[in-house]
Order: structure tokens, then sequence, then C-alpha cells
């Protein structure tokens, strides 16, 4: 029992292991938007198996940066998908109008994480729920990417499971800030 123990911890530290070498020596190595996040998507199937990662821009007309929130005008924003893991399903450029649900308040405009578990949490939120379910997907983590203390940004992770745990939650959070310059420059 002892020696399937050690095996298991040195499995597990070989594995993170190799994540820290992902991100510490190849991610600042990339040489594109699309490389870097295909790093950060090797990390995240590494650490959360099948699922999907998405960027999301706001692509929102700048005339409307200026329209103070909770006007009339402001009950829109525009999204515009910057980068997928899955383009079959989720193509690059696609663009959706989200209305000021409760989730688009409490991600694009409070700039707080969204995390949505199960299929009936999924289809309160997203209008495509039936092709996310159609995909095996089920939860969903998405992280605000700021700048100015402002969303700019969606850093989007749908996973497989039903629910999250705490550490997966975290790393999400992590990849997400590790992300974060490159989509900024390439907004």
């Amino acid at each position: 029992m002892a020696a399937l123990a050690e095996t298991s911890v040195a499995d597990e530290l070989c594995l993170q292991a190799a994540v820290c070498e992902l991100l510490c020596d190849t991610l600042p190595r990339a040489s594109s938007l699309d490389a870097a996040l295909r790093v950060i998507e090797q990390v995240r199937q590494l650490q959360l198996g099948d699922g999907l990662l998405t960027i999301n821009v706001d692509a929102t007309p700048e005339t409307a940066l200026d329209i103070p929130p909770g006007s009339a005008s402001d009950e829109v924003v525009e999204l515009q998908r910057l980068w997928s893991s899955n383009p079959a399903a989720y193509p690059l450029g696609g663009r959706k109008r989200k209305p000021m649900t409760p989730w688009a308040r409490q991600l694009l405009h409070r700039a707080e994480v969204f995390i949505g578990e199960g299929d009936a949490r999924l289809a309160e939120v997203f209008d495509d729920h039936a092709r996310i379910a159609s995909l095996g997907l089920h939860a969903v983590i998405n992280v605000p990417l700021l700048a100015g203390g402002r969303c700019v940004a969606t850093f989007n992770v749908l996973g497989s499971r039903a629910a999250w745990q705490l550490h997966e939650i975290l790393l999400v959070r992590l990849l997400a800030v590790l992300a974060a310059p490159w989509v900024l420059a390439a907004r």
C-alpha cells in the first residue's frame, strides 16, 4: 500500500511539474495570441479534462461606452469570439448580443467571476444551452478580463462535470490572468 501511495504522489508531482514547465517556460515564448492560448488550453486539458475554452471580447460600439450604466441604451452588450478551442462548434469571429441579465450584470458590469453548475443553470443563462449540452458540457466558469477596472473580455471554460471543485475554479482564474495580457494586446 505504501508503494502505491508513493507512486500516486510522484505521478501527481510530475504532472504539476509538466504544467509549471508549460506555464513558466513555454507560455512566455509564445509568438502569438493563438500560440499562447494553445498552451493555456493544453494546461486546461491536462488539469480539467474534456471541455471548451473560449475568449470573447466586448465588441459593443464605442459610442455605447459613453452611455451611463442603467440607461435604456446600456441594456445590450455585444461580444465577439476572439479564440475557441473548438472552432467547429464555436467559430472565431462569432458574435452575440447579450441583454443585461443578472449573468451579464455580474460578469460584464461588476466584473465578477460567474460559476454555473448543472444543465438547468446553464439553460437559465445561455441561449445556446442545447449546443453546450450536445457537446457533453454541464458547467461553466466565466472570468472577466479587465482593462482600467472594466471588463473588456471574458475567459470562458466549460467542463463535462456537473459541478466545480474549489481548486478547479482557482486554476481557471489563474489561467485567465495568464491569458489576459495576450488577449488585451490582441483586442
